[in-house]
């Protein structure tokens, strides 16, 4: 695997969505995001409680980006003329070693259950087994989140390990579900290549 380059940044565009870089100007919505019940529910990490925290944590991810180290779509409708944040996607844990990164996301509740997430899980697999070159993607879970679980699976991802009380997390050891995609197995990979 090359080492991964991301400049300029590799906007995404499909029929419905536009996966562009993030930006400072995505504090309000990335906030409204990060401190969701609904969103961070199964997330296990602490939520963004303040702008300055929002502020931090977006400029830890813009920091992560220049170094090459991960790689962070903002989700936007393209039908929205402000193309503003209802989500994110990305690839974090890139192990350029082994060809592999996890692929993190979140969206907004406004925006569930309309093939949204599928949609952006399918560019950005795209993205990683072509221009990345990535082997693997994986994705880890909290096992109690059973809509992440069905969308990977939808997106092609199998489960390939659970791994029991892996990390402690507000007080409790907490277990982790692993699904991965390789990428000469993934029948779905290519669907939107055209539109990278």
């Amino acid at each position: 695997m090359s080492q991964p380059g991301f400049c300029p940044f590799p906007e995404i565009i499909t029929s419905r969505l536009l996966l562009r870089q993030l930006s400072m100007n995505d504090v309000p919505e990335f906030l409204e995001l990060r401190s969701n019940d609904q969103v961070m529910q199964y997330i296990d990490r602490e939520k963004t409680k303040t702008r300055e925290e929002a502020e931090l944590l977006l400029k830890t991810i813009i920091e992560r980006y220049e170094k090459n180290e991960g790689l962070l779509w903002v989700i936007t409708l393209l039908s929205d003329s402000e193309k503003k944040l209802i989500g994110t996607i990305g690839f974090w844990q890139i192990l350029q070693e082994h060809y592999r990164a996890e692929l993190g996301y979140l969206l907004h509740p406004s925006w569930w259950n309309k093939g949204i997430m599928k949609e952006a899980i399918l560019s950005a697999t795209s993205y990683g087994f072509g221009p990345m070159q990535l082997h693997s993607i994986e994705a880890r879970i909290n096992p109690k989140n059973a809509a992440s679980a069905a969308i990977l699976e939808k997106s092609g991802f199998t489960r390939e390990a659970y791994f029991k009380e892996d990390y402690f997390f507000q007080g409790k050891f907490m277990d982790t579900a692993v699904y991965s995609l390789l990428a000469g197995k993934n029948t779905l990979h290519g669907v939107l290549d055209n539109n990278l």
